[in-house]
């Protein structure tokens, strides 16, 4: 087949020529595609002998190869000589210190919510965990809690939907964690000694309360425990968590599960509208506590004439203010993304006592 040569000089030629790669498509289309002048020439095999195709085929296809290849070639060059000019036009200094990008933030509440952990896990505290529907019976009637009690009305309880003509015990959303501290001494008997961090619930909502927030249970059992270790317990664990020795003052109180029961004030100060803890000669409420009632200790399988214990339940959101400054607890639920960058914390910063709690 004559001219095949010339065709490969032409376009060779021209595909060096080359300055771009709509060019180079150009230069595809007219040597190689459907009407391209090798492509017209690979038609015409059919049209002769097979003496002549076994001459012209070889030297088609070979022709066909090289062109292609010469194209390959041509556009990886150019794509390299564009990447070199990028490269002098986008010109970085590699020395120069990277930018830290925060991956993600950790919420107030799971920070606090670890810091407490470690700090009754040095103590001897492990963590129990509950279901957050609870029924009746656990969440009120283990815990001595009276029918009467205006907890168990409907003004301060959700309680759970129950179908027409269904006589069972109601289910409601727990109003605290007490619950867990049943479930576990049932589980484990005495002695025993947990934390129980976890959602609450109840029917209120303004600057300082919120219908969801976050609450932590302790509970030891032992047979010779007494207010006096309760004492000891809380103010390390005030201590601990606020970087300062927090003095505590226990005021009598009533609560249906514990006799005698105590509110807990802890040492403040009154500057400028913010509270510092540990100085000053103002207290500050923070929790309830005192000794298990001994029908609380029978509702769990526990003998109260071998046994006792104290309890205490403090809420997280709060301390969490306290701790960190943050004036609306209203906030902590509002899923605004430019709040968390402020109260955040790095996502791999675990609180730890030797090393820190909020490093």
């Amino acid at each position: 087949m004559d001219g095949l040569d010339a065709l490969k000089a032409n376009y060779l030629g021209r595909i060096a020529e080359a300055g771009d790669e709509a060019a180079l498509e150009e230069l595809r289309l007219a040597a190689l595609g459907k009407k391209g002048e090798v492509s017209l020439k690979m038609r015409e095999l059919g049209k002769m002998s097979p003496e002549q195709r076994q001459t012209a085929g070889p030297a088609l296809n070979a022709l066909k190869s090289e062109i292609d290849s010469a194209l390959k070639a041509k556009k990886a060059a150019l794509a390299d000589a564009a990447l070199d000019e990028r490269l002098r036009a986008e010109w970085l200094d590699v020395t120069l210190p990277g930018r830290p990008r925060r991956m993600g933030t950790v919420h107030p509440v799971s920070q606090v919510t670890d810091e407490l952990t470690a700090i009754f896990a040095d103590m001897g505290f492990a963590v129990a965990e509950g279901p957050q529907i609870e029924t009746d019976w656990y969440n009120f009637d283990a815990l001595n809690i009276p029918p009467e009690h205006p907890a168990r009305q409907e003004h301060d309880t959700f309680f759970m939907a129950r179908a027409e003509g269904d006589d069972r015990p109601p289910h409601v959303l727990r109003t605290h964690t007490s619950p867990v501290q049943i479930r576990a001494m049932a589980a484990q008997g005495a002695p025993i000694r947990v934390i129980a961090p976890g959602r609450v619930y109840r029917m209120d909502m303004d600057q300082t309360h919120a219908p969801m927030f976050h609450q932590v249970e302790g509970l030891a059992i032992d047979r010779d425990l007494s207010m006096a270790n309760l004492k000891w317990v809380l103010e390390e664990f005030f201590s601990a968590f606020f970087g300062t020795h927090v003095k505590t003052r226990f005021r009598a109180s009533h609560f249906p599960f514990t006799e005698p029961s105590a509110e807990v004030d802890i040492q403040c100060s009154w500057e400028g509208g913010q509270v510092k803890v540990g100085e000053g000669d103002g207290w500050l409420e923070v929790l309830g506590s005192g000794m298990v009632h001994p029908k609380v200790l029978q509702s769990a399988g526990v003998d109260p004439d071998q046994w006792q214990g104290f309890a205490f339940g403090m809420g997280i959101d709060r301390i969490a203010m306290l701790k960190y400054g943050i004036p609306d607890l209203r906030a902590f639920f509002d899923s605004d993304l430019r709040w968390l960058r402020h109260y955040g914390f790095q996502s791999l910063d675990v609180p730890m006592l030797h090393g820190g709690l909020n490093r």
